[in-house]
């Protein structure tokens, strides 16, 4: 796959502020093989933006989000959330993630899985607070119901509330809507771009939706199949506020194609100029 290089990825001074990989290369033992998910990969998130990751199944998008978290470990390089080491961030609660499974406790009600990230974290916040946040993410009047009465879209709602909750300077996004129908996850994703655009979070989304990440992000980075590398870091010059109308502008469409181009094209095939 031949890189897009529209934007650098790899070179320049680290925003202040914002997510960076630096030559980062992981490694898995499986069955005596060594299998490499990461390979060199380098990545700079500047503050208060929103980047989607996108690639195909096994690139290690997933990997890489994980290690900003400080759930995985770099084999080589450096990983970095706002000036600090993953674990560091993930210990002051600088960083929260969200993930396809909302995973919200079946015996507790929405504000009480709310309040547990809370506990958890022995980060306080008041119940206004708290209330305030479920509203934020549509879920008033819904704050004493259980999982089993919500929707799918409901209990992501949730857990993007909890995510927020601690005050997090990043956010990571794990598929947050991949397990939903496509209406549902379309106004999913106007609701997280309100929501990070009151909240002007720094924030990573793994995605295998095109259409997902053209709407959300400021740029799209595309990474090749394992082992995972940066391919091209395609930016997106589309107004914000962004509207459901982008949606059907030729730009909108520009944008799908060509990082449709860099997801399938043969290896052998250069992409043309945009």
């Amino acid at each position: 796959m031949t890189a897009d290089t529209s934007a650098d990825t790899s070179t320049g001074a680290e925003p202040a502020g914002g997510l960076v990989l630096r030559d980062v290369t992981k490694t898995f033992t499986l069955r005596r093989e060594t299998l490499v998910a990461l390979d060199r990969v380098s990545l700079h998130v500047a503050a208060g933006s929103l980047v989607a990751l996108v690639g195909p199944s096994g690139c290690g998008k997933s990997t890489a989000l994980r290690i900003l978290g400080g759930l995985e470990t770099c084999t080589s390089g450096e990983a970095r959330v706002a000036g600090e080491h993953p674990d560091e961030a993930r210990r002051r609660h600088h960083v929260s993630m969200a993930f396809q499974d909302a995973a919200l406790l079946p015996w507790r009600s929405v504000e009480a899985n709310i309040a547990l990230a809370l506990q958890v974290t022995g980060v306080r916040r008041s119940r206004q607070e708290i209330r305030d946040l479920i509203a934020l993410v549509g879920l008033a009047g819904f704050e004493q119901a259980r999982p089993y009465q919500l929707s799918g879209g409901m209990r992501q709602r949730a857990a993007i509330a909890r995510a927020l909750v601690t005050e997090p300077r990043t956010l990571l996004l794990d598929e947050p809507f991949g397990a939903l129908d496509d209406l549902t996850r379309r106004r999913l994703n106007m609701e997280l771009m309100r929501i990070w655009s009151e909240r002007e979070i720094t924030s990573l989304l793994v995605t295998h939706g095109i259409g997902e990440a053209v709407l959300l992000a400021d740029r799209v980075v595309v990474m090749s199949a394992r082992p995972g590398r940066i391919a091209a870091d395609v930016p997106i010059d589309l107004p914000r506020p962004r509207t459901p109308d982008v949606m059907r502008s030729p730009e909108f469409h520009h944008y799908e194609d060509r990082i449709a181009a860099l997801l399938f094209q043969d290896s052998t095939t250069p992409v043309a100029a945009p």
